[in-house]
């Protein structure tokens, strides 16, 4: 079978995907992901700290204290990380996550060593995804490869 050639002038497909998004919905995004992971993870360090038991004014008030903390931590790490080099980026994230989980396996009431065993756990295996990202997107320089 033959094929039409391509005609002179024939538009070219672009190389990059089309950013269908606004900078107004980015900028949202940018704070509004940040307040809704706070919000969930509030909920589930009061729901782990009360153990089934009757909600408290005590309870409510540490799932809102734990929601801000979280929310302002988050914003920080997503907008220092970034200016890190790689191996820093990637760790400063990675120790983020790790801390996040091990204060809610605390919650529940287990041991502080195996809180801290999970911790490192999820800190090893979130290092190990962001560093193996940022190491394929970036030259040696720490630009980003586009």
């Amino acid at each position: 079978m033959t094929h039409a050639a391509p005609r002179r002038g024939e538009l070219v497909r672009p190389t990059r995907t089309p950013d269908v998004f606004d900078e107004r919905v980015h900028t949202a995004a940018r704070y509004g992901v940040p307040v809704a992971f706070g919000l969930v993870y509030g909920y589930w360090a009061a729901a782990n700290r009360r153990a089934g038991g009757p909600i408290t004014g005590w309870n409510l008030l540490f799932g809102f204290v734990t929601a801000v903390v979280f929310m302002v931590l988050c914003i920080a790490v997503a907008v220092l990380a970034p200016r890190l080099k790689r191996e820093l980026h990637s760790l400063t994230k990675s120790a983020f996550a790790g801390a996040a989980i091990a204060f809610l396996f605390n919650q529940s009431g287990a041991s502080v060593l195996e809180c801290v065993a999970l911790g490192l756990a999820v800190t090893a295996g979130v290092f190990a995804v962001f560093f193996y990202r940022y190491y394929t997107r970036e030259d040696a320089a720490g630009n980003r490869i586009r």
